[in-house]
């Protein structure tokens, strides 16, 4: 149980800030020696996936990443120090997700039998782009019909008590920028200038918060949330030329890309206006009575002694990918409370109780 700990400890002093792998995937694969390695790197991001095949059988792959989002200034501790303190490990990735990552390391290198094939593929870029990372893998397995047949990726998934939310899918995220055509001019001659601002303030309230669809049994609304507006050149008497909006959708299954596309066009069809929008990951659903989920919501009761919440909401991860790939896939990991935060940490008793889920997971399957 203290060796699930060490591996945190030592994976948190690593500094792998995306694409950077710190040394992480090269320790990882000499601890699980008895697995077979391969590497797929490109571009700067580094890709690892370790395979057993220990009998004819399923295969289960766990996933995630050893990438970290930068630091920031203004922490307890150095960020990169994995320092104990009352229960708690200190540092950048300890909530996302290098607590779940030394909890599956520790659940592979502790199995000693299994009815099929175990594997793990971790990534640097989750944090960053992401186009080289875990989908490039799973294209290359796809292309050698080595696609594994479920998925369980560590992410941090708990809101409020260890073990209340298993994630089973994800909203899909559309990404949109509006740029509305003026004329700059003078301010005092507004008759000689197309104001942009003006033009499009009246159709603000049409966008800003608009709700697509009313969600469903799985997923919330699809909400279009605008995330920055400017125009002008930051004075007080010139007009500006442009105004610029940048909006996003995290879109349920009831609301696609077109849906977003038309509404936005109409609103804005009596402007000069242009439209750049695309879906940067889709929507996706693993049915609750599949084998994974089912496994693990027992094995997360059993464990955590608690009822876990089936949940779609909160941000896009790598299961997105496994979710296109048609492998059936779900999340489990410690409190979300600090992830991306100054003071990152989690609690040493959440990642003991990880790996025991994790462990359970494997001998239940």
């Amino acid at each position: 149980m203290n060796k699930v700990i060490q591996i945190l400890k030592k994976i948190v002093s690593m500094k792998s800030v995306t694409p950077n792998d710190g040394g992480i995937l090269k320790y990882i694969e000499n601890y699980l020696s008895e697995y077979q390695a391969e590497y797929f790197n490109k571009n700067g991001v580094s890709n690892l996936i370790l395979k057993k095949r220990f009998s004819d059988g399923e295969h289960l792959c766990f996933a995630g990443h050893i990438d970290v989002v930068p630091s920031g200034e203004n922490w307890e501790f150095d960020p990169f120090s994995a320092i104990e303190k009352d229960g708690y490990i200190y540092g950048r990735g300890t909530q996302d997700m290098k607590s779940g990552v030394s909890a599956m390391v520790e659940t592979l290198k502790n199995t000693k039998k299994f009815r099929g094939t175990l594997s793990l593929l971790l990534t640097s870029d989750e944090e960053g782009e992401a186009e080289f990372g875990t989908v490039m893998v799973l294209q290359e397995l796809q292309k050698r019909g080595e696609l594994p047949d479920y998925s369980l990726i560590t992410e941090p998934t708990c809101e409020t008590e260890f073990g209340d939310i298993i994630k089973v899918g994800r909203r899909g995220s559309i990404n949109g920028t509006l740029i509305i055509q003026g004329k700059q001019g003078h301010v005092a001659y507004p008759n000689k200038s197309v104001n942009p601002i003006h033009l499009f303030s009246k159709k603000l309230e049409k966008l800003a918060g608009y709700q697509f669809d009313n969600g469903n049994q799985f997923f919330d609304s699809s909400q279009l949330i605008i995330t920055d507006i400017r125009g002008g050149l930051e004075v007080t008497n010139v007009t500006p030329d442009s105004l610029k909006i940048m909006f996003n959708v995290r879109n349920s299954t009831e609301t696609t890309l077109a849906d977003v596309k038309n509404y936005v066009e109409n609103i804005c069809a009596d402007l000069d206006f242009s439209l750049t929008i695309n879906q940067s990951s889709n929507p996706f659903l693993t049915d609750k009575n599949s084998k994974i989920v089912q496994i693990l919501e027992k094995s997360v009761t059993e464990i955590c002694k608690t009822a876990p919440h089936l949940s779609t909401g909160g941000g896009t991860s790598d299961a997105r990918f496994m979710g296109e790939f048609g492998i059936k896939v779900a999340e489990f990991g410690v409190i979300n409370d600090r992830i991306h935060s100054i003071d990152e940490r989690t609690s040493i008793d959440e990642v003991k109780k990880l790996y025991q889920v994790c462990k359970k997971v494997v001998a239940n399957f």
